[in-house]
């Protein structure tokens, strides 16, 4: 298996998203034919090197969010977006199903001006559709410092031999 730096040097790109747990989250994209790395961890807070104990306090600010290393030709930023609104539900300000919490919030973490530009819009369509009962409240934000969560956190879900159940779907 390639290394994440050898992905990015080949050309492949980068995507960061925050939906709930992320161990149900990591699991859906690694289903995904043109993803090639996934490791979860902790994204958009101040605490440089947090552990789990310490962004479950809330204290911080970190989501739990998947990394994802993915091929354009095979799989478009566009398509992980969809993969991305249909897997929890973007209307819950810090929640998904039992999970609560300002780790657990909604987020896109975008690594360009395209990333944010296609991230914009495709949460401005979700929202004219009418799909939802509330407002859509998911954060889009400049990625910034990602830190790995602890090792029996990735692929958490192959790990115990489950298909999960963190999945929040609408």
């Amino acid at each position: 298996m390639r290394s994440r730096e050898e992905l990015l040097n080949e050309g492949y790109e980068i995507a960061m998203f925050a939906a709930g747990c992320f161990w149900g989250v990591e699991s859906t994209f690694r289903k995904v034919k043109g993803v090639e790395f996934t490791q979860v961890g902790y994204t958009g807070g101040t605490q440089e090197n947090p552990t789990y104990k310490e962004v479950c306090t809330e204290n911080t600010g970190h989501a739990e969010a998947v990394e994802i290393i993915f091929n354009p030709a095979v799989v478009p930023y566009e398509k992980l977006l969809e993969l991305f609104w249909a897997l929890h539900d973007p209307t819950t300000l810090n929640k998904q199903g039992p999970d609560i919490g300002t780790q657990y919030r909604s987020a896109i973490f975008y690594h360009n001006a395209e990333q944010r530009n296609v991230a914009i819009a495709s949460k401005i369509n979700l929202e004219k559709s009418r799909g939802y009962n509330g407002k859509i409240v998911t954060q889009i934000l400049p990625a910034g410092a990602f830190y790995r969560a602890e090792e029996y956190h990735q692929q958490y879900f192959d790990k115990m031999g489950t298909d999960g159940g963190c999945i929040i779907k609408r």
